[in-house]
């Protein structure tokens, strides 16, 4: 089950104890005194260690303090004369996990120890979990290590987080990181694109409804909000909310509760609450778009995500990283193939930069990817004549598309941001979207 020092200066009740624990299991190493323990913890990692308190030259204390101090720290059950109260209470000050008085019943040590040991192992369990949900977030830039520094600090609380960055940084895997490094990762995540539903749409969706609320609501329906009790919100594109979705987030914010659409009861929720947005909110707010106490509330814990070319030292990392996911081992990617990934601008940041390797890695085949594979797609110059399109084999229809899915792309999905980048409504864009055939996803 577990590795167990056992430390006491009796030797007939050492051996005694020794024996009683590796009945149950447990990989049991035995130190006649507390110099020998030291030099035993010296040698290899232990999970529990069970010390007399009182021994000469090296004490219990001693064997804790030391214990404690080993990476990691094993938990330590000291035995302690009858009578000696205040040592016992001395010891669990210290970090003592638990103790036993003389004379005890072996029994009693045994359940302790395996309760111990259970817990420990439940608790790896936990954080080998937790590693592997939590992204692995490339960091070699001073600016992004500085973000998941932040990040990783602000996730012991409950305080609410605004990332703020252009589409594409990496928002989204950092509010995750938020989420699985903090006391509610055994709650649910719930994510939510705000701007991915129509603003008819989101009050209901986000807060939820009753039955009957609205023409359609045919069943009682609890939202995101409902369904992240206990655990995390992440609102990503929080700047594309309409007003009257503003007012409910904010009551929500200042007491934990809102009011379900076609409800008259308020509902309390225990959910913490991380936004992301590249919109400038400060900005917004002085044009009249978003509310100024609503940013102030989300504005606790502000985080930026600096955008690829300010964190050149990451670029070549995240496409090892991402080549590494297809299976492609890193001398795949050639050193000309490297420099021009350096050189080029990435203004659609780390998602532009996987989409650039996906193509590089069809062009490729098997092969070296090249220099020649990672270069930009032709593009049409800003402000150059239309003519120079017209070509043999040109057509509308398949330029169009090409323009709608490149500006979705550019703008990672968010319709509002896509349509402005287009010159064009966001209705409009529905319109394009509709009669390309392209996915309008639940909008």
């Amino acid at each position: 089950m577990s590795r167990v020092l056992v430390v006491d200066d009796e030797p007939k009740l050492g051996r005694f104890v020794q024996e009683m624990l590796e009945l149950d299991g447990h990989e049991v190493v035995r130190a006649g005194g507390g110099a020998e323990a030291l030099a035993r913890l010296g040698e290899g990692a232990f999970d529990v260690v069970v010390t007399d308190l009182r021994m000469p030259q090296v004490d219990g204390l001693a064997v804790l303090r030391a214990a404690r101090a080993r990476t990691p720290p094993p938990e330590v059950v000291m035995m302690t004369a009858h009578g000696s109260a205040e040592s016992a209470v001395e010891a669990m000050k210290a970090g003592a996990a638990d103790y036993v008085t003389k004379p005890f019943p072996m029994d009693e040590l045994r359940l302790r120890v395996r309760r111990l040991a259970e817990q420990r192992a439940a608790a790896a369990r936990s954080a080998g979990l937790v590693a592997r949900l939590a992204p692995d977030l490339v960091a070699e830039s001073a600016g992004m290590r500085a973000a998941v520094a932040a990040a990783e600090q602000v996730a012991a609380t409950d305080a609410t987080v605004l990332l703020l960055g252009e589409s594409g940084t990496g928002k989204s895997q950092l509010a995750r990181l938020v989420h699985w490094r903090s006391r509610r990762a055994a709650g649910p995540l719930v994510e939510v694109h705000c701007a991915a539903l129509p603003d008819t749409l989101l009050e209901g969706e986000l807060f939820g409804h009753e039955r009957g609320a609205f023409t359609g609501a045919a069943q009682r329906r609890p939202g995101h909000l409902a369904a992240a009790d206990g655990g995390t919100l992440f609102l990503d594109e929080i700047g594309e909310i309409p007003p009257s979705t503003q007012v409910k987030l904010l009551r929500f914010l200042q007491d934990r509760s809102f009011v379900p659409l076609g409800a008259t009861a308020p509902r309390t929720v225990d959910a913490r609450v991380v936004a992301a947005t590249n919109r400038d909110l400060a900005a917004a707010v002085g044009e009249g778009a978003f509310r100024e106490d609503l940013y102030y509330r989300l504005d606790v814990f502000a985080i930026r995500v600096p955008p690829l070319r300010e964190r050149r030292e990451d670029v070549l990392p995240i496409a090892e990283r991402h080549l590494a996911g297809h299976g492609v081992p890193p001398e795949r990617l050639g050193p000309a193939a490297r420099a021009r990934l350096l050189e080029r601008p990435w203004p659609g940041n780390v998602r532009e930069l996987e989409n650039a390797l996906e193509r590089a890695l069809i062009l490729a085949g098997e092969g070296e990817i090249r220099a020649e594979h990672v270069a930009p797609g032709a593009a049409p110059r800003a402000g150059g004549r239309a003519a120079e399109l017209l070509v043999e084999g040109f057509g509308l229809d398949a330029f169009e598309r090409e323009v709608i899915e490149a500006a979705l792309e550019r703008a990672g999905g968010n319709k509002t941001r896509a349509a402005r980048l287009l010159g064009v409504t966001r209705r409009r864009l529905y319109s394009l979207l509709a009669s390309h055939g392209l996915a309008v996803e639940g909008e």
